[in-house]
């Protein structure tokens, strides 16, 4: 109950927390039941918030592979990631790279270390290179309009 009240866990991480203090497997399975039963565990609500705190900042591909890696059971999964059904993943990647980076790449290798940025937070390659095209052509726009003006 310590460790549900500080957060939530998957029905999977918590019955490994358990065997890992070993405890028996018919009392884990038997605690794992009653919890559910009483509305502590719930694999939905724990796929729901973890969705929540990773969106925006991790791809869907990143946020599906952290539900699976966790042991959520895919229909959990599946219905926590229709929440993210109507965001663009383009304007959530073009956001995370604003924050971290804000400027185009100077080079070939800073283009390389930015596109790696948004890969290991789950964007797929042709997300990334849309992203920094994207800022290139803002910034050579801007740089237009200052030699307009």
């Amino acid at each position: 109950m310590r460790w549900l009240a500080r957060r939530d866990y998957s029905r999977v991480e918590l019955a490994a927390r358990l065997r890992r203090r070993g405890v028996a497997e018919e009392a884990i399975e038997r605690t794992l039941a009653d919890l559910t039963a009483a509305g502590y565990l719930s694999d939905a609500r724990y796929a729901e918030v973890l969705v929540a705190q990773r969106a925006g900042r991790f791809g869907k591909r990143a946020i599906a592979h952290a539900l699976d890696e966790r042991g959520v059971a895919p229909a959990a999964a599946a219905q926590a990631m229709a929440q993210l059904g109507g965001r663009d993943e383009i304007e959530d990647a073009r956001a995370l790279w604003q924050r971290r980076f804000g400027t185009p790449p100077i080079d070939d290798r800073d283009k390389a270390r930015q596109v790696r940025y948004l890969q290991a937070r789950g964007f797929s390659l042709s997300v990334a290179l849309a992203v920094l095209r994207s800022a290139v052509s803002d910034a050579d726009a801007a740089r237009a309009r200052d030699d307009d003006a």
